[in-house]
């Protein structure tokens, strides 16, 4: 996998968190997503930090989802059931953060990048931003037990299906009609509407927005099952396999549903 860095920079109150890697359309690599986990231990342990963003490099990305090539080391199912329990404790830590989190969406928000940016707070998006998790299309593979609920909890159900069954990439309008963006602006003016909405949350009381953010939280991850046999039998199967093989060979991927 091309090298890539997840960098977290401080501007007074504020905490920026970068996904560098423009030539893959900022796609993470493992070592993205544990720098991203590094990232968020650093944030929360910092008082002084009020505000947290997370935006990708380049402009044609937010974050591409994660690096196809490191599945082609999987073997099994237990390797998927692996893979998707750390990156749901990445998520968990963004999601986690006691201050408030903005994603600042210019281009493709796609696989993870989609779980990312419904895992922060708050979402900024330019016009030509797009949104989706094209999983039966492209690889092949799943989401973990919190990874389909954050997607029906933001988007609905009706949506969540688009996305993951009929695999369609989304228009940022779409998502702003159902009120999931906070700005949707063209590219131009994108730092400015995210600089906006953070001066806004930098004016509010810090203890209130800790505790209401954490509620919400918690009763979000209340109750979720147990789909541990559902990812095992995705990852053991032929056809992801395929998927990941097409994908990297930049075939079509043909189905054979074993």
């Amino acid at each position: 996998m091309s090298e890539g860095r997840t960098s977290v920079t401080r501007h007074g109150p504020v905490a920026r968190i970068l996904f560098d890697r423009p030539q893959a359309y900022n796609a993470l690599t493992w070592e993205m997503w544990r720098g991203l986990g590094e990232a968020c231990a650093q944030i929360a342990a910092d008082p002084e930090i009020r505000v947290v963003t997370l935006r990708g490099a380049g402009g044609k990305a937010f974050v591409s989802g994660t690096d196809i090539a490191g599945f082609r080391s999987f073997t099994g199912g237990d390797d998927g059931v692996a893979y998707e329990a750390e990156m749901d404790g990445y998520l968990a830590a963004v999601e986690a953060l006691p201050q408030p989190t903005v994603a600042i969406v210019d281009g493709w928000a796609v696989g993870g990048g989609l779980a990312l940016s419904f895992a922060c707070d708050f979402r900024v998006a330019a016009e030509g931003a797009r949104f989706g998790s094209p999983l039966a299309r492209t690889v092949g593979n799943c989401l973990s037990a919190r990874g389909y609920a954050r997607l029906v909890q933001h988007a609905g159900i009706a949506m969540a299906k688009r996305m993951l069954l009929a695999a369609e990439m989304i228009p940022a309008a779409e998502l702003d009609a159902l009120g999931l963006l906070n700005a949707l602006v063209p590219a131009d003016a994108l730092d400015a509407a995210a600089d906006a909405l953070v001066e806004r949350l930098l004016g509010n009381a810090p203890v209130t927005l800790r505790a209401s953010k954490e509620a919400m939280r918690r009763i979000a991850a209340a109750g979720q099952p147990d789909i541990t046999d559902l990812i095992h039998q995705v990852y053991d199967s032929h056809d992801f396999r395929i998927g990941v093989a097409a994908f990297l060979g930049k075939q079509t991927p043909l189905w054979t549903g074993k």
